[in-house]
């Protein structure tokens, strides 16, 4: 029973309700949606170029009218799935000398990222929508709707609405997605925005630092 207690306790604090079609729905209604971005070599280039980009994002963060979030996942690079392509290569290989070589290589490998330090860095930006709620006023027919707004996603919603609802909170979202987009592109930053596979996934592994190492669940694969 304590187990199931702290289970619940925990969850009470995540205030994620679900991952839907890639969007992050929170508990308050709000949505989120996740863009992983490229990074850029800003030692490479030229100072011209340097200025240019700088010039360039600036603008993007002045043109915007939502707050958006950065943040980047730091993490050891995991080499297992290029090791075990190396294995499949190996065991295919027919030729001596090309096993040899190829064993060789991982074991280079294996030594050198044993050895070393490697970090393997991503980039996300988190885009916001909270839809608008429906504010009651006290008037002389009794409590109305001071305001029109997008039903929340609340337990006393149908599902009808809370499907309608989340299509057009999706559709705002997805402008603003597009102006991150379009801003970032114009910086020389490819982006990218995560489905609902890979958002869980991130989600997975924020939520469970310890286990960046262990395989998901098969329920969360």
């Amino acid at each position: 029973m304590a187990t199931n207690s702290n289970s619940k306790a925990t969850q009470e604090f995540v205030p994620i309700e679900e991952v839907r079609d890639g969007i992050v729905v929170l508990k308050d209604g709000g949505l989120r949606a996740v863009l992983m971005a490229s990074s850029i070599n800003f030692a490479l280039k030229s100072a011209d170029e340097q200025e240019a980009t700088l010039f360039q994002f600036q603008n993007f963060l002045n043109s915007l009218d939502f707050t958006v979030q950065f943040f980047v996942q730091s993490r050891d690079l995991d080499i297992r799935p290029y090791m075990h392509v190396l294995e499949e290569r190996l065991e295919t290989q027919t030729d001596d000398l090309m096993r040899v070589q190829i064993r060789e290589y991982m074991d280079f490998i294996k030594k050198f990222t044993d050895g070393s330090n490697i970090m393997s860095k991503s980039f996300f930006i988190v885009v916001p929508y909270t839809p608008p709620t429906l504010k009651v006023s006290e008037g002389p027919l009794g409590k109305l709707p001071s305001i029109r707004g997008i039903p929340g996603f609340g337990k006393s919603v149908d599902a009808k609405d809370r499907s309608r609802s989340f299509d057009e909170s999706r559709t705002q979202l997805q402008q603003r997605v597009s102006v991150v987009e379009q801003g970032l592109v114009r910086s020389g930053i490819r982006v990218v925005q995560l489905g609902t596979e890979e958002v869980v996934e991130l989600l997975y592994k924020l939520f469970n630092p310890g286990e960046l190492e262990k395989p998901m669940p098969m329920g969360l694969q």
